[in-house]
């Protein structure tokens, strides 16, 4: 049973996935710092290339199965068009009420 978005505990997290799953790209780069980074299975990408492709041009949504780490750490059932659906995990990094950091890979 997956988590609403809108219970999701920490307010930049909730908003980075309701911005992906209302695939609104602009509202998802005003999350993110000057220089954010990203990891995707342990190396890290470049995130506006990775996200185009993973998220944006491949209609990428979150459904949250669980969240800890006061909501900065959850586990999602992902999908998009390019894989179908996969069991991953999403650690964050937040400052100042953005996103500085995310790594996500299988869980």
């Amino acid at each position: 049973m997956s988590i609403q978005t809108n219970r999701l505990s920490d307010p930049t997290v909730r908003a980075f996935v309701t911005a992906v799953n209302s695939h609104d790209q602009a509202a998802f780069q005003a999350l993110l710092t000057p220089g954010a980074t990203m990891s995707d299975d342990g190396s890290d990408r470049d995130i506006a290339e990775w996200t185009d492709r993973e998220i944006f041009s491949s209609n990428g949504h979150m459904d949250v199965e669980s969240e800890a780490d006061g909501g900065r750490a959850l586990v999602v059932s992902y999908r998009n068009d390019t894989w179908g659906e996969m069991r991953t995990k999403w650690q964050f990094t937040v400052e100042g009420g953005k996103v500085s950091r995310f790594e996500t890979g299988q869980a």
